[in-house]
């Protein structure tokens, strides 16, 4: 029976290229000449931690790391920006955490977007993926397509395609 996965999860080596870019433009920008400014990511945790020392500049590097991630294939729903900002002495500081798997809440909307859409498909949760089989390859297109179209607010991958 052909089956396949549905994850959301970012490739570490991806996150950490794209946060290196970043690093290299911030140096070379102009308006950040002299300010300290500070992106470290932790790779056990899946976690930025941006440092910079004021709201605007804040916004600019959240700009340029969403920019670079998004050339470097990783979707922009990947972060979580809603932890606000905190003062830390003289710099603002802000945790971003990147999602890597999905977690069980959006896992029970992908299989109830997947059971109201009326396919003759089977779909169970296994961890932090959603396998999907069905006896006919279309159908498990026509899954791929429908949970392309609905915004969930999640990046999904459809991995282990086998028929």
């Amino acid at each position: 029976m052909p089956s396949f996965d549905i994850a959301s999860k970012v490739d570490l080596q991806t996150l950490d290229n794209a946060v290196n870019t970043v690093k290299k433009e911030i140096v070379n920008r102009f308006d950040f000449r002299g300010a300290p400014v500070n992106i470290d990511l932790d790779k056990k945790e899946y976690r930025l931690t941006l440092e910079v020392e004021s709201d605007m500049k804040m916004k600019q590097v959240i700009d340029v790391l969403i920019s670079r991630a998004l050339k470097q294939g990783i979707d922009a729903n990947a972060f979580d920006f809603s932890k606000d900002a905190y003062q830390s002495g003289k710099l603002l500081k802000k945790e971003v955490s990147v999602s890597n798997g999905l977690k069980q809440e959006d896992a029970k909307k992908i299989v109830k977007l997947i059971k109201d859409s009326g396919l003759k498909v089977q779909v169970q949760i296994m961890d932090d993926i959603v396998r999907v089989t069905a006896k006919k390859i279309d159908d498990l297109q026509s899954v791929i397509a429908a949970c392309k179209q609905a915004n969930l607010n999640v990046p999904l991958q459809f991995i282990n395609m086998k028929s």
